[in-house]
């Protein structure tokens, strides 16, 4: 599926996100559905998170590694019925995974795709948005609780998440017909505080450092090197895909780590293609996967998979850029 992912100015796109309200399409962030009498206890199982106390109207960030202990994706579980929990994915085929474990397993569950599909509704305004939009209720809802109702016929569950730290909302529309209709209701409550169309803004989620799988990983990193470990309960007594791998790992020096760069330099745009970066002295030392200017921090910043011994904060390291050789420091995550 498509997804719009900028418009055409991006300096517009971060105001509205961090100073007002922005509203995007998330219709690409399909569900896989697990349902039947085995569906928290399997969920459980795929999810290096302990899903077990996963509550009716709740929802977790849910890492899912394969057997050597790499991540392969990091949903939201949203257990929206006592036999129903949805993995909210980022971009793979997830669902052909969850059905192929599923039958090696024997689980009593039915894996499928709803008609589900997100709008986000993000920024310091959102809250006036979607409580303008759909009543004040919305307003008592925490972090990563969500609610089921129906609005003017659209059927929505409402959920205060959503792919930046402005705060806000997503909203799962249970009805794929209804979508321009969402979109009008929430446009028209977003007018009086300046809501802009925009999209996954790649500017201020590196700033707060919320994880793009693949972009920033690559396809081998487990979840400690990927920055997302505190998600990952190893002491928990649930058995786990990739659990065995992670634990064999765990207390031996990571031996390369996602972490950020601070980039010495006039303004950057994005990078389209991963980029090598050196030691000081020309030897490897790891690839740029995201680099963008930040508004913040008034500095270009970026993402990296940075090897052993290097991935320590404050080394220094270099690299070449469409407009020349680049200096970076070494960043823990999130930035400070």
């Amino acid at each position: 599926m498509v997804m719009p992912v900028a418009t055409s100015d991006p300096e517009a796109d971060y105001e509205a996100l961090t100073e007002r309200v922005a509203i995007w399409d998330v219709g690409c962030q399909r569900q896989v559905q697990v349902q039947g009498p085995d569906a928290i206890e399997f969920c459980c199982y795929l999810s290096a998170r302990n899903l077990s106390d996963l509550e009716i109207g709740t929802a977790k960030y849910a890492p899912l590694c394969d057997y050597q202990g790499y991540l392969i994706n990091d949903p939201i579980a949203l257990r929206v019925a006592p036999d129903t929990v949805w993995l909210s994915i980022a971009d793979s085929d997830i669902g052909l995974w969850v059905r192929a474990i599923a039958g090696e397993n024997g689980a009593n569950v039915n894996v499928s795709e709803p008609d589900v599909s997100p709008l986000a509704i993000q920024g310091p305004k959102a809250e006036d948005t979607v409580a303008d939009a759909l009543g004040t209720w919305v307003r008592d809802l925490k972090l990563f609780q969500f609610k089921r109702t129906i609005s003017e016929g659209i059927p929505l569950v409402v959920c205060r998440s959503g792919w930046s730290k402005q705060g806000g909302f997503e909203l799962f529309l249970e009805d794929g017909s209804k979508g321009n209709d969402l979109w009008d209701l929430l446009w028209e409550s977003g007018e009086g505080y300046g809501i802009r169309v925009g999209a996954p803004n790649n500017r201020e989620r590196i700033e707060n450092f919320l994880l793009s799988h693949r972009s920033d990983t690559g396809n081998y990193l487990d979840p400690f090197e990927s920055g997302i470990g505190q998600f990952v309960d190893l002491d928990s007594p649930h058995e786990f895909i990739g659990k065995s791998a992670l634990i064999a790992k765990s207390g031996l020096p990571k031996l390369r780590e996602l972490k950020g760069l601070y980039i010495d330099g006039d303004q950057m745009g994005p990078n389209h293609q991963p980029l090598r970066i050196e030691t000081l002295e020309g030897d490897f030392a790891g690839q740029i996967r995201v680099l963008n200017y930040s508004p913040k921090f008034r500095q270009n910043i970026g993402l990296a998979i940075i090897e052993s011994p290097h991935n320590i904060s404050g080394v220094s390291l270099k690299f070449q850029s469409e407009n020349g050789l680049r200096n970076a420091t070494v960043s823990d995550l999130p930035f400070i």
